[in-house]
């Protein structure tokens, strides 16, 4: 991957709807070699597909949360099946240090929300959890 292929990833990641034509402008190389390189980027993987990011105002009405988890030596085979059937689990990361997993929920209540933690805590293999609730956003880079 080099420098172009960097700024039409940049590019793409502020607005996926962002055609060849204004890519190729933007970057100031011709369309082909714009197609050429999304071509090359969609095959090799780097670019997993075009999608769109909710606003502010599309969350607004959800409850979300980031729950470190710490499990039992080997457990992890027996956690996360159970944890990818719960859909308010958005993203589940394995960790480095204290703890051995992150995972970032979204409800829509805080009832819900309850529920959901205790039915985590209750998975055999988790040792403790600690649950941070998302007050707000203050800056948000993900790609």
């Amino acid at each position: 991957m080099d420098d172009l292929d960097r700024r039409i990833l940049a590019l793409l990641s502020q607005d996926a709807r962002m055609s060849v034509a204004v890519l190729a402008r933007r970057v100031r190389v011709a369309r082909s070699t714009v197609q050429a390189r999304l071509e090359r980027l969609e095959t090799s993987g780097a670019i997993a597909g075009y999608t769109l990011r909710l606003g502010e105002a599309a969350r607004a009405n959800r409850i979300r949360a980031t729950v470190l988890l710490v499990i039992e030596p080997r457990s992890l085979p027996g956690i996360l099946p159970r944890l990818k059937l719960m859909p308010q689990v958005e993203r589940i990361h394995t960790t480095s240090g204290r703890v051995d997993l992150l995972l970032q929920l979204a409800t829509g209540s805080t009832a819900e929300m309850d529920d959901l933690l205790d039915r985590i805590g209750g998975i055999d293999g988790v040792r403790s959890s600690e649950s941070l609730i998302h007050l707000g956003t203050k800056l948000d880079r993900a790609v």
